[in-house]
């Protein structure tokens, strides 16, 4: 029996695209071998890559001066890399601090230049979305970086910061598809794949034509748009299964209306679990209001002990990963496009039962 997995990353697959993979692992379709031991030079091969490219460009409508790369090295490989080839003329970058994701990517990013922090939410753990305004971002600096949704504290940019004609760049490794954006409010786009498109090991950049070949000649071949975007992807072998993964989710979503359906139901997942932690008289939510991400539900119940029965409880009913990240504590539930409105549903009856027992 499956359980009701709430896993931050890696997340939760639609069934559907399990049992897909399932049919197709011993022989896709008839090539007489699995994806796995498929050459990325293949024909074969080269016919997933592109229709998984053109899907997420259909899911995402991203326009045709972006490229779209198939790379390795989760968003942390990111963290490094767009410095790397955006820091070239400032020598300098604008970042919005909120967590531990968007700290990682400020480290980074001062070993290829000077970080200005621009505002930062860590006065109270990162509990919220920090107010920002156009002056903020009025100097000279190559890019705007934002991590767009908070996985660890469940916050999420609802509106993006006023940054002029400035490059913004976006960490949206949990919330990508998950609601419809414009792509061409950015300049890149990166996700690891792992929470809410396919397994551990693929990582998405999205990046307009032109932030494409300005590092310097010292930057490492390999970490280096250019080089990822003259060989689509396939400099060296690509992470192949997980691009075929990643190929049959989008062709899931296309078929079951695409990121506005998958938003509509966000949205619904979301407001029946925020609504019943606004009423409860033991668990409460831990972000302010206006900041909730739609993905990542941090909740407690204000007792230590407490929360680490709940956890305890809730595996023996089959509902498991729900225990918060240690900088937070208490309980996290990433509701992904794949978590089906069920598994939240019988969440919430758990709680209920729960409260009336505590």
């Amino acid at each position: 029996m499956r359980v009701i997995n709430f896993s931050a990353g890696p997340a939760v697959l639609p069934e559907d695209v399990l049992k897909k993979a399932r049919n197709q692992l011993l022989t896709y379709k008839e090539s007489g071998m699995s994806v796995m031991e498929m050459s990325h030079r293949s024909a074969d091969f080269q016919a997933i890559a592109d229709k998984a490219e053109g899907d997420l460009r259909t899911l995402m409508g991203i326009p045709e001066n972006y490229k779209v790369l198939f790379l390795q090295g989760g968003a942390s490989m990111q963290f490094a890399m767009v410095p790397l080839n955006l820091m070239t003329q400032h020598k300098k970058a604008i970042f919005i601090n909120t967590g531990a994701w968007s700290k990682k990517a400020i480290a980074e990013a001062k070993k290829s230049g000077e970080v200005i922090v621009a505002a930062s939410s860590e006065d109270r753990n990162f509990a919220y979305i920090p107010k920002t305004d156009a002056a903020m971002f009025a100097g000279d600096a190559d890019y705007v970086h934002i991590t767009q949704n908070n996985t660890i504290y469940g916050t999420k940019f609802n509106k993006l910061p006023e940054i002029g004609d400035k490059v913004l760049v976006s960490d949206m490794s949990s919330c990508i598809l998950s609601e419809e954006i414009d792509v061409s409010d950015y300049g890149i786009i990166y996700a690891g794949a792992q929470k809410n498109i396919g397994p551990a090991g693929l990582t998405i950049v999205i990046i307009r034509e032109d932030l494409i070949g300005n590092a310097a000649d010292s930057v490492p071949t390999m970490l280096n748009y250019k080089t990822q975007a003259d060989a689509s992807s396939m400099f060296n072998t690509p992470p192949t299964y997980g691009i075929y993964m990643a190929g049959l989710v989008f062709d899931y979503l296309l078929e079951n209306g695409g990121v506005a359906a998958m938003n509509r139901i966000n949205i619904q997942k979301a407001a029946k679990l925020y609504h019943f932690l606004d009423n409860s008289s033991l668990f409460s939510g831990t972000v302010d209001e206006q900041d909730r991400s739609l993905m990542n539900v941090p909740f407690v119940t204000g007792d230590a002990e407490l929360d680490k029965k709940f956890i305890a409880q809730a595996k023996e009913r089959g509902i498991v990963n729900i225990k918060g990240h240690r900088s937070v504590g208490g309980m996290r539930a990433s509701i992904y496009n794949a978590m089906p409105p069920e598994g939240v549903d019988a969440l919430i009856a758990f709680m209920e039962e729960f409260e009336t027992k505590a």
